[in-house]
């Protein structure tokens, strides 16, 4: 059992709406009903009447800067506004109310009027790539960014030599990331210095945000976040809401909190995916892949966040798996009136790897052979290693062939097709699928260092403070595991502090699957400083050259060490890894689809990943299972759509469709082993390789169980009107109604 699950499941957790703060006022923002308008007016004079207000905000009344586009390399003329006067995308903040209670807030918000001249539209990025309407018209045009690659270079077309080459249109569709708890803040000033509660994946992060928005030394911030109810990227860094609790404070010299609806997390919480590509592969016929080429619209939203740079993620693992002589990857990043995109589980990756897993299939279809068999000849072999990738990436180490076989072993495939045919002779309503996915991706990406501190107690016990931040992924349970092996402690006995931007002086947060090899190594490499001090100290006191440890030190236990040194004794390091590593896997998910009524049902879903060395394998599988459900839930259930005005058709739980335990079945995960040379640990991230690899195998399962009546691709999420449609789509043209 985890050791943080005993308080979860019996006390419960802390989180951020819990969190007692005397004296605090409550925060409601006036969000704008119009995806594209200017505000002509604000009237709050009987917002600012009613009982318990205690100040009422216009865009003008607020001086802070828009928050810049992030990274620099993004059109820097779409900066975000604290407080809009031109609203750019539903739910976008205009005002702001302050009152004692939240029901007051509340009520005074509603009670604002604002008027809007309405702007034209654009939520199609197609559309918004032709710069007819512009959302940012100091920019000139609605490009945040462009990317180009081609490997290699100069030497003819991509396709040269292809007998065959096959393309198709698909969508990567907008993710809403959903998290059980939505974004909540609290503000406080004492002495000149801001207190912030975060709902957050890195206190640091957002304590050198923050600072940057308010314009006061990071030493004079100070960010605490207690128990997340998940973030799943989205929660990366504070958003305009936080900025603006945070001057209101201070401008009124009160501590202020806010909280959102659902309803307001659903389009005020940043989107994920979003991409639309354009994949073409080619070959021979005898299945080996000689070129593919990848062309991506990406949707970033209103303004540029870290979506718009993440066409560069999906250009990273362009090739995937496979050895491919040639490679070509154009992207452009545009803005529409829809929320912004941001990092969601997996990042770029899972949009990288469904085009690809997609192409395969399609080549395998094409020259008419089993996609297993396809993906077998074209493999990176595991003598290969470090292999070096058309896109300039080095893989680390790796056995793809063995994870491919496993999983096909696992799932009985032979035995699966068998199944199917039997089923496609027989023409029943209920047709078998059966979808692989193979895939690698990066995790660690920016090699950004963090910290840890490990401080050995009087009692015996030890504490751990590390620079990530933990929202369900286990690092209580793992840190405290890496420590009390170095040190001979029952994890048990050691307690992990995170949170808390005070209590360490740097740390790189928790996202792109970094935490165990960066964190990991900080807090073994921190204790393994500890216990040679206590040797020291040991030998010291013994009289002798050195003591080995074996539990204790020569007769001493820790307890006498600490005595000896008369305080705790702690160490504290920063450490930086020298480069990414590269988890991988194979998927392969068994579907039936009522041809019917366009139904898909998952029936099975087999998983092998191999992220390194394994600390605990519950944790691992945990991860697994998290990742594969959102994985799912993309490929069955989730879009946030727009209409043309841009309004959310799917801004509520009861439109935008969830996945729940009663849609999955019981997973079969298998942990394979191949340990990085990158860190000590053998490491690699595993949280969002269920997010990147099950997308795929389950989309390519639903295509496979309806290949025979013609149906060639079925975009995401395949839902039963999708499913339906493209049967009977693929009826006409069999049929020469529609050819």
């Amino acid at each position: 059992m985890r050791l943080e699950d005993h308080r979860l499941l019996t006390a419960g957790g802390s989180y951020l709406d819990d969190l007692p703060l005397p004296g605090a006022a409550h925060v409601v923002f006036v969000r704008s009903a119009h995806a594209h308008a200017r505000v002509t007016d604000v009237d709050a004079a009987a917002a600012a009447a009613m009982p318990g207000v205690l100040a009422v905000r216009r865009a003008a009344e607020v001086d802070l800067a828009p928050l810049a586009p992030d990274p620099p390399m993004l059109n820097q003329a779409m900066a975000q506004p604290i407080l809009t006067e031109v609203a750019r995308f539903a739910g976008e903040p205009v005002a702001v109310v302050v009152a004692e209670t939240r029901a007051q807030a509340g009520r005074a918000a509603a009670a604002v009027r604002v008027n809007y001249e309405p702007l034209p539209v654009v939520t199609d990025p197609a559309r918004a790539a032709g710069d007819e309407v512009l959302l940012h018209a100091e920019a000139g045009t609605n490009v945040a960014f462009k990317l180009a690659f081609a490997r290699p270079a100069g030497r003819g077309d991509t396709f040269d030599g292809c007998e065959v080459v096959v393309a198709q249109e698909m969508d990567n569709q907008r993710l809403a990331p959903c998290p059980l708890e939505v974004r909540a803040g609290a503000a406080r000033w004492e002495g000149g210095r801001l207190t912030y509660w975060g709902s957050t994946q890195g206190v640091h992060l957002w304590r050198a945000a923050l600072a940057k928005s308010l314009g006061v030394d990071a030493a004079e911030v100070r960010v605490l976040s207690p128990d997340v109810g998940g973030a799943f990227g989205a929660k990366g860094l504070p958003y305009p809401e936080d900025v603006l609790v945070a001057w209101l404070a201070r401008a009124l010299d009160r501590p202020l909190r806010w909280a959102e609806t659902r309803t307001e997390s659903m389009v005020g919480l940043g989107h994920g995916r979003a991409q639309r590509q354009l994949v073409e592969i080619g070959g021979t016929r005898d299945g080996r892949i000689l070129g593919y080429r990848l062309t991506v619209l990406q949707d970033c939203g209103a303004y540029p966040r870290i979506g718009a740079f993440l066409p560069y993620a999906t250009r990273t693992m362009l090739t995937g798996v496979y050895r491919i002589e040639r490679a070509k990857f154009t992207a452009s990043s545009v803005v529409t009136n829809t929320t912004p995109v941001v990092a969601y589980r997996g990042a770029g990756q899972p949009e990288a790897t469904g085009a690809l897993e997609r192409a395969v299939d399609l080549f395998a279809a094409e020259i008419g052979m089993d996609p297993a068999e396809v993906r077998r000849r074209n493999l990176i072999p595991p003598d290969a290693f470090p292999h070096r990738t058309l896109t300039r990436v080095t893989y680390d180490a790796g056995d793809y062939p063995a994870a491919l076989e496993r999983v096909l072993q696992a799932a009985g495939y032979e035995r699966l097709r068998e199944e199917q045919r039997a089923r496609r002779a027989g023409g029943g309503v209920r047709q078998l699928g059966v979808g692989l996915s193979v895939f690698v991706k990066v995790s660690n990406a920016d090699t950004r260092p963090e910290h840890a501190r490990v401080e050995v107690r009087a009692d015996g016990t030890a504490e751990v403070t590390c620079g990530t931040f933990a929202h369900g992924q286990g690092h209580v349970t793992a840190y405290a595991a890496l420590a009390g092996q170095r040190l001979g402690i029952a994890r048990e006995l050691v307690e992990v502090r995170q949170g808390d931007s005070d209590e360490l002086a740097e740390g790189g947060g928790t996202g792109g699957s970094r935490s165990l090899q960066t964190g990991g190594v900080a807090v073994s490499r921190a204790a393994q400083a500890v216990l040679d001090r206590a040797r020291e100290l040991a030998a010291k006191e013994l009289g002798v050259e050195s003591v080995e440890f074996d539990g204790g030190f020569g007769g001493l236990t820790w307890s006498d060490v600490v005595a000896v040194n008369g305080a705790p004794i702690s160490a504290e390091v920063s450490y930086q890894a020298s480069a990414a590593t590269f988890p991988y896997g194979a998927y392969l998910a068994v579907v039936e689809v009522d041809t019917e009524t366009g139904r898909v049902w998952l029936r099975r879903m087999v998983t092998v990943d191999d992220a390194g060395r394994i600390l605990d394998p519950v944790l691992a599988e945990g991860q697994v299972h998290g990742g594969v459900a959102q994985g799912v839930a993309q490929a069955l259930f989730e879009h946030m759509r727009y209409d043309e005005q841009g309004r959310p058709l799917t801004g509520t739980l009861a439109d935008y469709l969830c996945v729940s335990p009663a849609e999955l079945p019981s997973l079969e995960t298998i942990l394979m082993e191949t340990p990085t040379p990158v860190n000590e640990l053998g490491a690699k991230g595993i949280a969002e390789s269920g997010a990147v690899g099950a997308p795929a195998a389950v989309q390519n399962a639903v295509v496979d169980a309806l290949a025979h009546l013609g149906v060639r691709h079925v975009d995401l999420p395949a839902t039963p009107e999708r499913v339906w449609r493209a049967i009977a789509q693929a009826g006409r043209t069999v049929s020469g109604t529609d050819a």
